[in-house]
């Protein structure tokens, strides 16, 4: 059996991290090089860093930043923000990203996730969703959530899987900040139609909200941020939980 990872995810916005609630009224948190050297130091086993206003602000994500993290941390690191073609993605990984995230610019141009994989390898392409449920079921939005798209969440799982991505990020909107656990029906359905790795974001409050992730769900890997940033719980303590849960975890 293959270990849950645990991921704390960095949000940064002017070269800061930042957290919200239902990706609105964002608050400053910390210094993102400081914060990812401590994850890095920790027992996270992986980070994810998102330049969240890159696209909706239509520039291209702060490399300056990011070099400086990916400078810092020594677990494989993940960067999403403003890609919206293969130049982007060449960028982002020439400042040190183990794996890209796109997002919207997969909106706009689906047949990146399938140029980006034949590029770089499946292994490097991540495709994010931000998704929310509605009146017409789970959609997917753009924009940093800013947007509906009237795309349905599960088939757009399906088409990154069959274009190529290697992974996907979902993103519940409807319970980002909440912390009162992840939106297992959503993760559930969709991973129900796909066989890549599902990693769930959105909702974590507590152990427990871990725990049934990975006992109800057959997500691979569980985002954190507020939790991390806040010092709910460290790291260490999350994954001994879970151990004793039964959930194989590297300690």
């Amino acid at each position: 059996m293959l270990a849950k990872r645990i991921i704390p995810c960095l949000d940064v916005k002017n070269g800061r991290v930042v957290k919200g609630k239902n990706f609105i009224n964002l608050q400053d948190v910390a210094d993102p090089v400081m914060l990812a050297a401590n994850y890095s130091e920790s027992g996270a086993d992986e980070l994810v860093f998102y330049d969240i206003t890159a696209s909706s602000e239509g520039r291209k994500l702060f490399c300056d930043v990011l070099r400086e993290v990916a400078s810092n941390v020594f677990i494989p690191l993940t960067v999403g923000g403003g890609i919206n073609d293969l130049n982007d993605f060449e960028c982002v990984l020439n400042c040190g990203a183990d794996k890209v995230s796109v997002n919207s610019g997969a909106i706009s141009d689906p047949s990146l996730i399938g140029k980006a994989a034949r590029r770089y390898g499946n292994q490097c392409v991540v495709l994010s969703m931000d998704v929310k449920l509605t009146e017409n079921g789970y959609r997917v939005y753009s924009k940093g959530g800013r947007i509906s798209t009237e795309i349905d969440a599960i088939e757009w799982a399906k088409f990154a899987q069959d274009s190529g991505a290697g992974e996907i990020v979902v993103n519940s909107i409807d319970t980002d900040g909440v912390k009162n656990g992840f939106d297992l029906p959503m993760l559930n359905a969709i991973c129900n139609v796909v066989n890549i790795p599902v990693i769930a974001s959105g909702g974590a409050g507590n152990i427990c909200d871990f725990v049934k992730l990975f006992n109800e769900t057959n997500a691979d890997a569980g985002l954190g941020a507020s939790v991390f940033h806040f010092n709910n719980f460290s790291i260490k303590t999350l994954k001994n939980e879970l151990k004793k849960n039964n959930i194989e975890v590297r300690l």
